[in-house]
């Protein structure tokens, strides 16, 4: 059998698991900025593929016009994600004169990168993978992205305060940042520094979600 055929069987195999975490398929690519976004997610999270010309019920249309795709996205990655990450595309045809893009993203060492389409710093956004969804990741996120690529050995001081939060993750099973600083009487915005330390420590797992954080022990 051809490398060809190999590359065809390989990727029908892949498809047929479907999105997740790892993996996630546009149709075209006639939506930029959806397609950056799905780039930085996994950048910021374990890495992931990128299949375009792949349909959400996982049927295999390919790209009629696939050097041009490939020109226009290879471009706009460069062009609005910030900082550059790593990554590499491979081409397979399928059909014809059609194909399917594949970019293969790694897991970064320079989190977080963030989609900067205007370029103001502003209005730039990061974005994390959460199962088979690329959402937009909350400022102790972010921060908490930044933390471990600095790796210090992170510590804080267990206090009153601090025993609060674990006796109420004990209870409930999770927390958010609002949720502590309601119970500990303090502002959110020490609430959001005193997690986003806890996760650097190895205390709290973050569970990012698309409208609030949660947050559950370790």
């Amino acid at each position: 059998m051809n490398q060809l055929a190999e590359n065809i069987k390989d990727l029908k195999n892949i498809v047929k698991r479907g999105e997740g975490a790892f993996l996630e398929f546009k149709l075209k690519s006639n939506h930029p900025e959806k397609i950056i976004r799905e780039v930085v997610a996994f950048a910021n999270s374990n890495g992931g593929k990128l299949m375009i010309g792949i349909s959400d019920d996982k049927e295999i249309k390919g790209l009629k016009y696939i050097d041009e795709d490939e020109y226009i996205i290879t471009k706009n990655i460069e062009k609005y994600i910030y900082p550059l990450i790593d990554y590499s595309v491979e081409k397979i045809n399928v059909e014809g004169d059609k194909g399917v893009l594949i970019y293969d993203i790694k897991p970064s060492p320079f989190k977080p990168h963030f989609v900067d389409l205007s370029g103001n710093p502003e209005e730039r956004k990061a974005y994390v993978r959460v199962e088979d969804k690329s959402i937009q990741a909350s400022k102790e996120v972010r921060e908490i992205l930044k933390g471990q690529n600095k790796d210090k050995g992170y510590k804080f001081s267990f206090g009153k305060k601090e025993k609060t939060l674990m006796e109420f993750i004990d209870k409930n099973g999770k927390i958010t940042v609002k949720e502590y600083s309601e119970i500990a009487n303090i502002k959110k915005k020490d609430a959001s520094r005193t997690i986003v330390l806890m996760v650097l420590a190895g205390v709290l797992k973050v569970l990012p979600h698309e409208i609030e954080d949660f947050y559950i022990a370790i």
